[in-house]
């Protein structure tokens, strides 16, 4: 048996049925997600989100860790520099990197990764503090 080094984190196996999942409406109208895994030490996270054609980011922003993301279905553009998410795709965007708006051109579903917090502090489109996190 293989045995973790000293101070590492216990990690234990996780299966969730996605589909059966509901989806949680965020604050910013037409975005949705499914929360899978949080680590509230550290702030990182993995999600599914969901925009709506016409949905998006209204402002460029700069998040607090680095951002994965991983297209599924749709069609999702980062205007500013026409950077653009179709199904299949990955997307890295390094911490303190600034990026956007973003535009959802077809209803989109991505898997989103952060390796720490998302943002240094709540982006003022977004009302509900779990928006952010």
């Amino acid at each position: 048996m293989m045995s973790m080094p000293e101070g590492a984190p216990k990690l234990e196996e996780l299966l969730i049925d996605t589909a059966k999942m509901p989806w949680r409406e965020k604050s910013l109208k037409g975005i949705s997600e499914k929360m899978l895994w949080r680590n509230e030490d550290t702030g990182a996270s993995i999600a599914m989100i969901r925009f709506a054609k016409g949905s998006g980011i209204p402002q460029p922003h700069f998040h607090a860790a680095n951002q994965f993301m991983i297209c599924l279905s749709g069609k999702y553009e980062y205007t500013a520099t026409g950077v653009t998410l179709t199904a299949g795709s990955f997307y890295c965007n390094p911490k303190g990197n600034v990026h956007g708006p973003a535009i959802a051109h077809e209803d989109t579903v991505v898997i989103e990764v952060y390796d720490g917090p998302h943002y240094p502090e709540k982006p003022s489109w977004y009302s509900d503090e779990r928006d952010a996190r």
